[in-house]
């Protein structure tokens, strides 16, 4: 495993990784047992991996799970409010693989153990010594015996978590389609107040990407990819494509095809039907990101909220796989993925939440634009006597 001691976590795995170390009897399965409801209270989903040199017993000898475990088979335990999963080592199944998988559908992996392991972490000291091993690398923050050590480790991890969420990689999917039957040519061909509809939006994605690719390093740098085979403005040719999966239609084909492509990021997803989409729209939903929430989308003018301008986390990409497993294509539609536990449904916080879909729509919003223009310009003129809202 790759040096994660300077890291979260969350772009190597999908989610911030933290593991609780310290010698036996030192306290790690208390503090972790009292930490858990609080971090649940808070939105955070939580899974706990336990690391045993010793080995460990989960099922008895004789039961049928057992007597099935022990002839080869990987076995599978449901019941009415919970399940089981129980395998036998393999190359395969290392560390990293399981974190990788837990990450999926949680927001923070706590690790008791692996004091080795290059992770970041916190030390719990024992009653003879609060220090950890010169060998130990990584620790964060040591909480002493005696001290108030669910408040230490729930204090450290509301300070560390949010960054760490953040740590992963963020890309931009611009959607683009072949030829609207509404439209009669292919929307981000279409012309708007002197861009096409599609450089409209790709120049509101690079221009907020661009604030976030100098913090974060030219390997993660944020980048534009476009989503769809359609036809493109020139200038917009160069940028990377990602092809439509094949069975599906419509902005899920688009996001599957990019989250499969960077399982361990987040997705922005802008459609070509947005004609005032700006910067601003897309620095608003990046700073609306925290643990806990998979997916961000504004309301539109009818409150519904906007699937095609809007970011999904990793996780909220998991439970749209899953979906479509379940469901079939017909059944899924993204807005209605998001319970409000794990979504976040924003007000409609600029005009750049519309989108047009016939030709009159677009002309309204380009009188709306004229409009906004004159009365910018009365301002200017000192000609304004009241103020209009809409705008």
């Amino acid at each position: 495993m790759q040096d994660l001691t300077h890291s979260g976590g969350a772009q190597e795995f999908g989610a911030p990784v933290l593991a609780l170390c310290g010698f036996s009897g030192s306290g790690k399965t208390t503090l972790l047992e009292a930490a858990i409801p609080h971090l649940i209270a808070r939105g955070i989903s939580v899974a706990a991996i336990k690391h045993d040199s010793h080995g460990f017993i989960v099922d008895r000898e004789g039961k049928d799970s057992d007597r099935l475990f022990r002839a080869g088979a990987t076995v599978a335990l449901r019941g009415p409010s919970e399940q089981f999963l129980r395998r036998g080592v393999s190359s395969a199944l290392t560390l990293q693989a399981t974190l990788s998988d837990l990450a999926r559908d949680h927001d923070l992996l706590l690790v008791e153990g692996h004091k080795d392991t290059p992770l970041p972490k916190l030390w719990v000291g024992n009653a003879e010594t609060t220090a950890p091993p010169e060998s130990v690398t990584g620790v964060q923050g040591i909480l002493p015996w005696g001290s108030d050590r669910l408040k230490i480790f729930l204090d450290f991890v509301d300070s560390w978590l949010p960054n760490a969420w953040c740590e992963r990689s963020l890309f931009a999917g611009l959607l683009v389609g072949g030829k609207s039957s509404r439209m009669g040519t292919p929307k981000q061909l279409i012309s708007f107040g002197g861009s096409t509809l599609g450089e409209i939006a790709a120049y509101a994605l690079t221009e907020a990407l661009a604030e976030q690719g100098t913090t974060a390093g030219e390997d993660r740098a944020p980048r534009v990819v476009i989503l769809g085979a359609g036809l493109l403005p020139e200038s917009l040719q160069s940028l990377p494509r990602l092809t439509d999966l094949p069975g599906l239609h419509g902005p899920i084909t688009g996001l599957l095809a990019a989250h499969r492509w960077m399982p361990h990021a987040a997705w922005i997803l802008v459609a070509c039907d947005h004609p005032r989409v700006s910067a601003a729209d897309i620095r608003w939903l990046i700073g609306q990101r925290k643990p806990g929430r998979w997916a961000i989308l504004p309301r539109q003018p009818d409150n519904h909220p906007c699937p095609t301008l809007a970011l999904y986390e990793p996780q909220a990409l998991t439970v749209l796989e899953r979906s479509l497993l379940v469901r079939g294509p017909a059944g899924v539609r993204l807005p209605e993925l998001f319970d409000h536990q794990r979504s976040f449904i924003g007000p409609q916080f600029t005009r750049g939440v519309v989108n047009v879909n016939t030709p009159q729509e677009l002309k309204a919003e380009a009188e709306l634009v004229e409009q906004s223009r004159q009365i910018e310009q009365s301002f200017v003129n000192g000609e304004t006597k009241g103020t209009n809202d809409k705008f």
